[in-house]
């Protein structure tokens, strides 16, 4: 198996990268190898410099990187040779098993819709997020900012996408679905979440709970809770906050240290035809290893072929 990494993603790349990826091989060593995608002059230094250790990553050139400030689709149309198009370009032709990267998240997304495509019956694709919880396991969160208004029919996907992620790659049996709202009842919310409700009550692929509130997010009453990716992305924004709060606080305790980024590494694109995550754009050598691996997880536990097979039928 073979995961590719963006080497000139991220804020702190193409050393942060490089770093992340040494990682990333020595922990995943005998189960998947490490493709570093990116500039030659930029990187093969560090690979020559990481002496004996690089001989486990593999290096693919690519002349050109789409920046942070770039127009997605623009620059991702304008620069076929980027890292981010090249490795769309390998994971669809099945040269590798996955794709990560910590740059423009715009261009990801642009990648995976034209590139990769999304599945056959998936209106749109949606960035997922982990959610710490209070019992010591995540419960995942999308859509958080691929698409920010959605339809009820997208909202009532996203539970069938999360549920999917929820069972084959964190585990969970019979995952709980609950959808985000501003009260439990029934008939709470605006019409697309009342839409999406009704939706949600009678598809028989989901665990239904109910409506959530905000306070709902870190317990146990939902494994998927699902929302709009403009109200999932204030709710990831304001779950970092929390992190680095209680950080500068010096209040750390386990649990606030899941909040920390670095800790997954990165959010899956759910409901396209191949594996792909997008990163922090801060991310550390830490948070480049922890997306990768998290990239093998999803690759090893096939979740895309059980996304084409629940929606193909």
């Amino acid at each position: 198996m073979k995961i590719a990494l963006d080497a000139m993603g991220g804020d702190y790349a193409p050393q942060a990268a490089v770093a992340g990826a040494l990682l990333a091989a020595e922990q995943l060593a005998g189960r998947a190898s490490i493709v570093l995608i990116g500039q030659a002059d930029a990187v093969q230094p560090l690979l020559q410099a990481a002496g004996p250790a690089a001989a486990a990553l593999e290096f693919v050139p690519a002349s050109q990187v789409i920046d942070m400030g770039e127009h997605p689709a623009k620059a991702f149309q304008q620069k076929q040779d980027s890292s981010i198009a090249v490795g769309y370009r390998m994971l669809h032709a099945g040269e590798v098993d996955a794709f990560c990267s910590a740059g423009n998240t715009g261009a990801m997304l642009v990648g995976a819709m034209f590139t990769v495509k999304p599945v056959a019956g998936v209106m749109r694709p949606a960035i997922a997020n982990f959610l710490p919880k209070l019992n010591s396991e995540f419960g995942i969160l999308l859509d958080v900012g691929a698409n920010a208004e959605c339809k009820p029919e997208m909202l009532e996907q996203f539970a069938e996408l999360g549920s999917l992620y929820a069972q084959y790659v964190l585990g969970i049996a019979q995952p709980k679905v609950g959808l985000m709202n501003l009260g439990e009842e029934e008939g709470k919310g605006t019409p697309n979440t009342q839409a999406a409700y009704q939706l949600l009550k009678v598809n028989p692929h989901v665990n239904f709970v109910g409506n959530l509130e905000g306070r709902d997010l870190f317990d146990d009453k939902a494994d998927v809770i699902v929302c709009d990716g403009f109200t999932g992305n204030v709710i990831l924004k304001m779950a970092e906050s929390i992190y680095d709060i209680m950080n500068h606080k010096g209040m750390m305790d386990p649990f606030i240290a899941k909040f920390n980024y670095e800790a997954v590494g990165g959010s899956p694109i759910l409901g396209i035809n191949d594996n792909a995550i997008i990163g922090h754009g801060s991310s550390t050598p830490l948070a480049i290893c922890n997306m990768l691996v998290q990239g093998f997880q999803m690759a090893d536990s096939g979740i895309v072929d059980q996304i084409k097979a629940t929606f193909k039928s």
